[in-house]
């Protein structure tokens, strides 16, 4: 059941929010929706879940419009936490199951199995306010996923989690694709989204640059990347006299380079056997994610991976 987007358009004022934003996800897939802040994602994601009317397009699930689906279908995780601080977790994820209609000793039974899953059984009669920021993400997520919904729409689920939960939240999205269900998350992680995502869309002052598989979008720039190391790795004058190739990351365990489109990476191997010496590593690899999006958008902090500009929602 394909979630497609086609077209929307939304202005608030003078502000063009979104310009003809198209993409898809296939059922039992994860997309990326990647962008700079106040690009366009929380917008969209709000007219895919009715929150929002568009001035033009359309948002269909199974060639369905969206907004004849049962609330129960979808699933949201704002970047903004919406739990109440001075309830107990267990008592609130009840009453947000039971939103939905479903039974409260089933909506019980599933909540204290996602806690336990997420190694905070222990929090269960707790206040909300008296938890870590990374505790109530994963608290915000469970009150995501209580109801099985077939669509996940997540704005920034990674932010406040450490290494290990991260991780243990990974383990449960590629459960819930594994299940078949659909998932679309926003995140400034871009490793993340490379590591996990079967298709990206990237939006840019809202217009998308990029969609389609994660490596179409990669391959999307027409250069390559190669990594070599030799056993005189110390002098890159023989790789930075060939031309269509830029040194990007020269180091110590391997020299990272750039090769023009259209020019054989193959030339790299070559000159490094000529120029004497071991050869001792060779990879020829598609860019990363991260520097598609900076030749598309722009403004990332490579070093952080994180969007620096403050986010202005629309």
């Amino acid at each position: 059941m394909t979630l497609a987007i086609e077209g929307l358009t939304k202005r608030f004022g003078t502000v063009q929010a979104l310009d003809g934003v198209t993409f898809a996800v296939q059922p039992g897939g994860i997309c990326g929706f990647l962008g700079a802040n106040g690009a366009g994602k929380t917008t969209t994601m709000r007219i895919v879940l009715g929150l929002l009317r568009p001035d033009a397009g359309t948002v269909t699930f199974n060639d369905r419009d969206v907004r004849t689906w049962p609330r129960r279908t979808w699933g949201y995780m704002p970047e903004e936490r919406g739990l109440y601080l001075r309830m107990p977790v267990l008592d609130q994820l009840v009453f947000f199951g039971s939103l939905y209609g479903l039974p409260r000793r089933e909506i019980r039974s599933v909540a204290l199995d996602w806690l336990a899953r997420f190694r905070i059984a222990d929090v269960a009669d707790r206040k909300a306010e008296s938890l870590s920021k990374g505790n109530q993400q994963k608290v915000q997520f469970i009150a995501t996923v209580l109801h099985d919904p077939d669509v996940l729409l997540m704005d920034e689920p990674f932010v406040g989690l450490d290494p290990i939960n991260v991780e243990l939240l990974k383990d449960a999205f590629l459960e819930l694709r594994d299940r078949g269900k659909t998932l679309v998350f926003s995140t400034h992680q871009l490793d993340q989204a490379e590591e996990l995502c079967d298709s990206v869309a990237i939006i840019d002052h809202g217009r998308v640059v990029a969609a389609g598989s994660t490596r179409d979008v990669k391959r999307s720039t027409g250069h390559q990347v190669v990594r070599v190391t030799t056993s005189t790795l110390d002098d890159l004058a023989w790789l930075r006299s060939l031309p269509h190739v830029t040194v990007t990351r020269p180091g110590e365990d391997y020299t990272e380079v750039r090769v023009d489109a259209g020019f054989d990476p193959q030339a790299v191997l070559r000159a490094a056997i000529a120029q004497g010496g071991d050869v001792l590593r060779f990879e020829v690899a598609d860019p990363s994610l991260e520097e598609v999006f900076v030749e598309r958008v722009g403004a990332l902090d490579v070093e952080e991976k994180t969007l620096a500009a403050p986010e202005v929602r629309s």
